[in-house]
């Protein structure tokens, strides 16, 4: 999910913290890209008839194509992209998978429906409801990527939170995703719409921290409780306050533990044993890799290796 309402708060507050292009102004910028969030906009978006693509042996592919050409389209336009994928979720992130399992559930079982009725708009919404990124397609990606000469990253948990220490690190310019907690984890850019495919004309989009922080009035602190107030993955938020309350209550409290000292409980309902405070200290350290343990190299693909594995294994042609 990310943060609930971020980018339409910063749109409305904030807009000249945004800046919108083409993807060739990011020539010669290495790009953090969350892997993750890239193959599941794939697995949704490269489909044919409302279903995703598959190999001859039912093999699905879609995510190969979608990497192999966005890919392609990056490295034409000077970029130099270095996947992160997720690694294990935080704790703290369990009872938002269990919401997403749940949504999956009810999805497959209208795909169901929908199957029965005929309906085929109502299937393939449904069914790209369904969609969820497994090991192996995260595998599939990784041997693609290594044979295009691309490097990637092994995240210990969240992939925005190792790609928003990439760009502190200094070893990228920004973090290409549509997760807007990218930002909440310290990544000073955050670039949206860099894999999606032409045909969209999405123009690129991208973020600036520190515009954001100074056009909203905020530091980063406040900022952290501005996005745990507007809804994060790692705890509940007070309901009944909207994106623009949460701005305001910051800027006249600025954090939440003076927030919840002075709020209306009869109108906001504060959440029991809400865990605010662990989840402010998982955006200000979350695990990631050290600096030198990440030596990106961009090298030379192998050409023959990518038509073994692309044509005679998966049944590209």
């Amino acid at each position: 999910m990310g943060i609930h309402n971020l980018a339409k708060l910063i749109a409305d507050q904030a807009p000249a913290a945004i800046k919108e292009g083409e993807m060739a102004n990011y020539f010669g910028r290495k790009i953090a890209v969350d892997a993750s969030m890239s193959i599941y906009q794939f697995l949704i978006a490269v489909r044919q008839n409302g279903e995703n693509l598959t190999n001859d042996s039912g093999e699905t592919t879609s995510h190969l194509m979608g990497m192999f050409y966005r890919t392609i389209r990056m490295i034409e336009n000077g970029i130099k992209p270095v996947y992160v994928f997720d690694g294990k979720p935080p704790q703290m992130k369990s009872k938002e998978l269990e919401k997403r399992l749940e949504r999956r559930t009810e999805a497959e079982a209208e795909m169901t429906k929908a199957a029965d009725a005929g309906d085929e708009e109502a299937f393939d919404k449904f069914a790209r409801r369904t969609v969820k990124v497994t090991r192996e397609h995260n595998e599939d990606c990784k041997r693609l990527l290594k044979l295009m000469g691309i490097p990637y990253v092994d995240a210990p948990t969240e992939a925005e939170a190792q790609c928003a220490a990439l760009v502190k690190q200094g070893k990228v310019y920004g973090v290409g995703t549509e997760d807007m907690d990218a930002l909440t984890f310290g990544a000073d850019v955050l670039v949206r719409h860099l894999t999606f495919s032409e045909a969209r004309k999405m123009p690129i989009r991208e973020y600036s921290l520190s515009k954001v922080l100074q056009n909203l009035g905020i530091n980063f602190e406040e900022f952290t409780d501005l996005c745990i107030l507007l809804g994060c993955d790692y705890c509940d938020s007070i309901k009944g306050i909207g994106q623009k309350r949460a701005l305001d209550l910051i800027k006249q409290y600025r954090n939440i533990e003076t927030i919840i000292k002075h709020i209306d409980k009869k109108k906001y309902s504060v959440p029991e044993d809400w865990a605010y405070e662990q989840a402010r200290l998982l955006f200000k350290e979350p695990e990631v890799l050290p600096a030198d343990t990440t030596d990106l190299k961009w090298t030379e693909p192998d050409e023959q290796g990518l038509v073994t594995y692309m044509v005679n294994e998966k049944g590209f042609s």
